[in-house]
């Protein structure tokens, strides 16, 4: 798999029911979280991806924060949540994905990254050789201005090749 194409793809988070996941052999996600599970500007994830979390808990999904947010907004975050996390991950490089492989004991094979960024989440987890999920961004109002210019390229790299919907996979 090319290392800017995702495997597969989502609307959002919700969209990644547990039976989904099994059936692709994933037992553990790294979740991105601005604009994956919420708003960069929201304190917190609204009620159905709080509802979704809870769902792959109960599920046995192991879940794992991995952002390049700074470490103490990502650390609020995660604890609020109850998860935990990987701050300052450095994305597109995998530095922060083989850290929680390996400080929370994932393999490889049964780990995904989750996130919306093409040039960052996705490009991470491929060289972490992690199955790779692109979500929409939950908002398209991005904070942070090198965000906004890296849409229009990520954009265009998704002309050349659609990864299949996550929602293809029968649950």
């Amino acid at each position: 798999m090319p290392i800017l194409y995702p495997q597969y793809r989502a609307d959002a988070v919700t969209d990644l029911s547990a039976e989904r996941l099994a059936r692709l052999g994933i037992r553990a996600l790294l979740l991105d979280v601005d604009c994956t599970l919420k708003r960069y500007t929201e304190p917190m994830p609204a009620q159905d991806v709080l509802d979704w979390l809870g769902a792959m808990r109960r599920a046995g999904i192991f879940l794992c924060l991995v952002s390049n947010g700074k470490g103490p907004r990502i650390a609020e975050t995660a604890e609020k949540l109850g998860l935990p996390y990987i701050a300052l991950a450095l994305k597109p490089l995998p530095r922060g994905c083989r850290r929680a492989l390996r400080e929370h004991s994932l393999r490889r094979e049964e780990t995904a990254m989750v996130g919306d960024q093409l040039l960052a989440d996705i490009v991470a987890g491929n060289l972490a050789g992690l199955t790779t999920i692109l979500i929409t961004p939950i908002h398209p109002e991005e904070e942070h201005l090198y965000t906004r210019i890296k849409r229009p390229l990520e954009k265009f790299f998704l002309l050349f090749r659609k990864a299949p919907a996550i929602t293809s996979i029968d649950s």
